[in-house]
């Protein structure tokens, strides 16, 4: 009965502590899943900051051993998600601050390198389906003229599909700044588009 009661408990886990145990275990075939579920998600992401594929990819790899060596750090009370991106965040800024031209490119991608070459996802988010459609180049533009920190708050909300609270966690920024964040850039990104004013 014990280790039934055990076995049930195991199964019933948040997978949060699932990927907390593999991390600590360095549970090889666990993580290369992780590798494969996550890749797209943080090469897009990358290529956001970096407008280059190569160095977004450089920067996906780079990702994945900070998580290694800071296997410790996760705990699993948390979903992985905004642990993940803070790290691919911070790197993608190290990365910046390195070029000459770091302060006119923080950020995401530059109107004229908005046509990245992306693999093709299992699902698309309606905001990233929309973002490859006959209208990309105008979304594209419309947010690449956004400043850096309203952008950032559009793509992880509407892309990445994080909430408020963990948006906050990647970005090191309260709540209520966060939300003031989407609402502001959702009404510039419309403004941009043309809709109306309501972008609530």
């Amino acid at each position: 009965m014990v280790a039934v009661v055990t076995a049930f408990s195991r199964v019933a886990e948040p997978e949060s502590k699932c990927i907390a145990r593999a991390l600590r275990r360095r549970d090889s075939e666990f993580i290369g899943r992780m590798v494969s579920r996550y890749h797209y998600r943080l090469l897009r992401y990358l290529v956001y900051w970096t407008s280059r594929r190569e160095q977004a990819e450089d920067l996906v790899q780079e990702t994945w051993l900070r998580v290694l060596e800071h296997a410790g750090q996760y705990n699993g009370r948390l979903r992985f998600e905004p642990w993940l991106f803070s790290i691919a965040r911070n790197l993608a800024i190290d990365h910046l601050r390195k070029q000459q031209t770091a302060t006119a490119r923080l950020g995401m991608c530059r109107e004229d390198e908005a046509d990245v070459d992306l693999p093709a996802p299992d699902f698309e988010s309606p905001f990233f389906a929309a973002a490859r459609s006959e209208d990309a180049k105008r979304i594209a533009a419309a947010l690449g003229a956004l400043e850096p920190i309203y952008r950032e708050a559009l793509l992880l909300r509407f892309q990445e599909e994080l909430s408020l609270a963990e948006i906050a966690q990647v970005a090191r920024a309260p709540i209520s700044t966060v939300s003031s964040r989407i609402h502001r850039g959702l009404a510039m990104l419309q403004a941009s588009l043309g809709g109306g004013a309501d972008a609530a």
